[in-house]
């Protein structure tokens, strides 16, 4: 497919109307074996053009991947789509064209989950490109391109991929997926803040479609909102993605089963966590995950494992779901008592056991622990004192420490963390100790900057300049938007800043801002 034509082909096909879907339109032996336990299809008809959302594909692994869509002719009106089953036919080919189909099948649409549906496409080849689309009668989706995975024990001399997080509708364009589309990337990265809860805001570049979200259903109409987004789709249509969650997919700086925003309706734990489920619910129908992350009123399982060959391997975390209340509130402040429990977790211990066991076994060159916020100690004061961000790492040091003693001590291979949530870009050493300048280098972190959050951002912020020398183990601050590439080898792992000249039009130009490197074997981040 020609991504460049892609905003074009979207809004041809929109215009198209009054198609007529039926069981006469999916004879034949295929779908009577799969479907003939199941009811009958209902007549419906579409009042516009259905795959609207366009068409997505992730957790690729080394003989499959989920490719997603969603039917919704009315994107911003709950979907649009009557209240039947819709069966949906797919194909994958090994060529863009899709002229040698290597797979193909028909799935079922349901109303419960607002019509979205997810393929695994099994019994592929390994590290290999493919082509998809979907179909309903004759309209056609876009055709994306995804990627399965290397063996696990096999050897893979490089890997392209794209760090991004943070993409508020309402402050800025998406201009940063149209570059990333056109690059040469394996797979996408999304580390939060996919959607943003909040209302209308009357200076918005462009607007949200509706008040602060609370129902499934304002949930669902906020996705297919920043889902129509063009730029987005063509990202998604390029590359396989790996997501994962921070806050505004719910609700700002909530942790656990608690709301962190005053003087909202869903103060009460319980009503919160049926705010909490329906927003799950809306997360997973909108992205390409396999169905074990389903989830199960306001839990969904969302951390998880990806190996590509013995070059990396990806240890995604959820640091959202089960961490304990913000210590001292959930501002930047002084260290308080709550902020050095020892019972005090951003991750919950389940996942925390996870996480030391699949790196104490990890065969991988490269360990990638691809999260949501700061882990690394920033220290928010100049001079004497320290003020630190409750809301992350720093607001749970016990967990910290436990995860740099573990580093330290059982040295899994190369550890490099990935982050997102403050809408810049840093990049920063892991020590042993944050608070003495000798200790040890136990790993590396990235931080990307938004894709559009915070509006266009600046090159520095002297109030953060400030600050900067009293944190040595910080090597480069920007807070520009864009999105970091990752380039990995058996050698070498390079991280390049790309940064946008602007984001509130939608003709910001993007360059190079800097350059990273980490050596295989030996900690610490160097400046290329």
């Amino acid at each position: 497919m020609d991504y460049r034509s892609f905003e074009q082909l979207l809004h041809s096909r929109i215009k198209r109307r009054n198609l007529i879907i039926g069981v006469g339109a999916f004879t034949g032996l295929a779908i009577a074996n799969q479907f003939s336990h199941q009811q009958a299809i209902a007549k419906s008809r579409f009042s516009n053009y259905p795959f609207t959302l366009g068409v997505a594909s992730g957790e690729p692994d080394p003989t499959s991947v989920v490719i997603w869509t969603r039917l919704a002719p009315e994107p911003l009106n709950g979907g649009g789509m009557p209240p039947v089953n819709v069966p949906i036919h797919w194909e994958v080919a090994s060529d863009r064209n899709m002229k040698r189909i290597v797979s193909r099948g028909t799935v079922i649409a349901t109303p419960q989950l607002a019509h979205s549906v997810r393929v695994v496409v099994e019994g592929l080849q390994s590290d290999t490109w493919y082509w998809y689309r979907f179909n309903v009668g004759q309209d056609v989706s876009p055709i994306g391109r995804t990627r399965t995975a290397p063996f696990a024990n096999s050897y893979l001399s490089k890997l392209n991929f794209a760090l991004v997080s943070c993409q508020n509708y309402q402050q800025g364009y998406y201009t940063a997926y149209k570059y990333l589309a056109k690059d040469d990337l394996d797979l996408v990265v999304h580390v939060g803040d996919y959607i943003y809860e909040g209302g209308i805001s009357a200076s918005a570049v462009r607007q949200h479609n509706s008040p602060e979200i609370l129902t499934l259903e304002d949930y669902r109409n906020r996705h297919a909102l920043y889902k129509t987004d063009a730029n987005l789709q063509a990202a998604h249509a390029a590359f396989p993605w790996i997501v994962t969650w921070d806050d505004h997919e719910v609700e700002n700086n909530y942790a656990n089963a608690t709301s962190e925003v005053d003087n909202e309706p869903d103060q009460d734990p319980q009503v919160f966590l049926q705010r909490r489920a329906v927003a799950y619910q809306a997360y997973y129908e909108h992205m390409p995950l396999r169905p074990f992350s389903k989830p199960v009123g306001p839990d969904m399982q969302l951390f998880r494992r990806l190996d590509f060959g013995k070059l990396a391997t990806f240890h995604v975390l959820d640091t959202r779901q089960y961490r304990t209340d913000q210590p001292c509130g959930d501002g930047t402040k002084e260290r308080c008592p709550e902020n050095l429990d020892p019972q005090a977790t951003i991750t919950g211990k389940a996942q925390e056991d996870w996480l030391y066991k699949g790196l104490n076994s990890s065969q991988a060159k490269w360990n990638v622990l691809a999260q949501q916020v700061i882990v690394a100690q920033i220290d928010r004061t100049v001079g004497e004192g320290g003020t630190y961000s409750m809301d992350k790492w720093d607001g749970y040091v016990a967990s910290r420490d436990r995860l740099m003693r573990f580093l330290e001590q059982r040295k899994p291979s190369n550890p490099v963390v990935l982050t997102g949530d403050v809408h810049s870009n840093w990049a920063m050493n892991l020590k042993a100790d944050f608070n003495n300048p000798e200790s040890t280098i136990v790993g590396s972190e990235f931080v990307c900057t938004s894709i559009s959050s915070g509006g266009d951002g600046a090159d520095t912020s002297p109030a953060i300049e400030a600050y900067l020398p009293e944190n040595p183990h910080i090597k480069f601050y920007n807070g520009q938007r864009g999105y970091v590439r990752c380039s990995l080898t058996p050698t070498t792992w390079k991280t390049d800043y790309l940064v946008l000249s602007n984001v509130t039009t939608p003709s910001g130009t993007i360059s190079k801002r800097a350059s990273f490197v980490v050596e295989d074997g030996r900690p610490g981040i160097q400046q290329v």
